[in-house]
């Protein structure tokens, strides 16, 4: 019974000594600058909620969080990038609902989401709006929009962030369901599509209303629809897709934070504690609000099961949809 005791007080005085090295390691994060990898190209909707947020982070933080944009292949080299970095503390992902799509979309992947990458928390979810450059669509409504594609079979074409983005199964599950054909023109980015759109090399883009948002206000580009279930507070005039005809149609884009899988869970939970902070000041807020974006910031935990289901949900829309890489 002696030797028993001895062993178990041996197990516990070993336990405390392993993660004692843990505790301290996640009280002085962060000792130095921290890079979040942003998987698309300057300019979109990514871009456009992580760096407001990595401004306040750095902040609040005392540490540099620098943004490190490496795009392609609708998001998922970024991911990649991540997954085999050190899982140390110092590099993150700020993700998007892109990936969850791609894990049925692309035949194969350098990582596995939901093994190589830790949930950390939700950043932004916002609908997508259906915007139409005007010189090139002369459509003022979305039904205008649609009778217009029906009139000119084979004429338009639409950008995306890449194959596998929110941009091209968004545009799909409309041209499902209501049968109308457009070509995709999948880009780097959602920066390099948007300028093409309003440069007239491409009609139109399901595009994330962050991004879209500063064009519309400009008059360069026309929002004809949303796709969330509700009408965005920031574009309280436009119609969602259901009320303009497309019944049932409903999708949204989300950002969030994932680490390397291996990151101590003591600075995965200070980092969704400081990012829910972050998001709770005025200054996000502000910025959260004029993008027409819902905050995050719920614990590791509540991110993960919200990505198993959206992993379910778009392999659903890819299988109904037909969607294929181009």
């Amino acid at each position: 019974m002696i030797r028993l005791h001895r062993r178990l007080l041996m197990a516990a005085v070993a336990l405390v000594g392993a993660t004692l090295p843990l505790l301290a390691q996640a009280q002085a994060w962060p000792a130095r600058p921290i890079r979040l990898i942003v998987p698309f190209p300057p300019g979109g909707g990514t871009d456009a909620f992580a760096r407001p947020l990595a401004k306040v982070l750095s902040q609040n933080l005392g540490q540099q969080v620098v943004i490190d944009n490496r795009g392609g292949a609708g998001g998922t080299l970024g991911a990649e990038l991540t997954a085999k970095s050190p899982a140390d503390g110092y590099t993150f992902l700020m993700g998007a609902v892109h990936h969850t799509i791609a894990v049925s979309l692309y035949p194969r992947l350098g990582y596995d989401l939901q093994k190589d990458l830790s949930p950390v928390t939700m950043v932004a979810l916002v609908p997508n709006v259906v915007v139409v450059n005007p010189q090139r669509v002369p459509a003022r409504s979305f039904a205008e929009f649609q009778a217009f594609v029906k009139a000119n079979p084979g004429r338009l074409n639409y950008g995306s962030a890449g194959n596998g983005t929110t941009h091209q199964l968004t545009v799909e599950l409309w041209k499902t369901q209501t049968r109308s054909f457009a070509t995709h023109i999948p880009y780097r980015g959602a920066g390099p599509a948007l300028q093409d759109l309003l440069a007239g090399q491409v009609d139109f883009m399901f595009d994330g209303l962050g991004s879209s948002i500063p064009h519309i206000k400009a008059g360069k580009l026309v929002p004809l629809a949303v796709t969330s279930a509700q009408r965005s507070p920031a574009l309280p005039d436009v119609p969602t897709l259901d009320e303009a005809g497309v019944k049932g149609y409903q999708a949204r884009t989300w950002y969030a934070l994932w680490a390397p899988a291996g990151t101590p869970r003591e600075i995965v939970q200070r980092l969704q504690q400081e990012t829910a902070k972050a998001l709770a000041g005025a200054e996000l807020r502000g910025i959260w609000q004029s993008l027409g974006a819902e905050a995050g910031g719920q614990p590791p935990e509540d991110l993960a099961r919200f990505v198993d289901a959206e992993i379910a949900k778009w392999a659903k829309v890819v299988k109904d949809s037909g969607a294929k890489l181009d």
